[in-house]
């Protein structure tokens, strides 16, 4: 795997290949607070970048997860059925979201690293 890309809505990428994982970030989780349900999106779902494709559901609000990038949803991480505050504990790792196949992987390179989305948050924080 490759180090992770960030967009300003707060999602990541990790790509191996054309292959890739996405999810929220661990300052995303932060600001949601107790997450207490993640709908996920169907296996063989085509997206778009920038498509509504999960909602993640905490006790302060519902948000949508935007796509990172376009393909074709491969598989998603069913241990956030009955455990979604593993999102919580493990944004950026075991808290997945959904894995997909790139059918443009040209545009993660126009997303952030983690240096730049770190300016981001740290801009928001002040």
């Amino acid at each position: 795997m490759t180090a992770l890309r960030f967009t300003e809505d707060h999602e990541w990428i990790s790509v191996d290949g054309t292959s890739a994982t996405v999810g929220i970030t661990d300052y995303a989780q932060d600001k949601l607070g107790d997450i207490v349900f993640v709908e996920l999106p169907e296996v063989g779902r085509v997206v778009e970048k920038g498509e509504a494709v999960c909602v993640v559901e905490s006790v302060k609000a519902a948000s949508d997860v935007y796509a990172v990038a376009s393909g074709t949803v491969t598989e998603v991480n069913t241990a956030l059925e009955g455990e979604p505050a593993l999102v919580n504990n493990a944004a950026e790792t075991d808290g997945w979201f959904y894995k997909m196949e790139l059918s443009n992987p040209e545009e993660v390179a126009a997303l952030m690293d983690e240096a730049a989305y770190q300016a981001l948050v740290d801009g928001a924080e002040a």
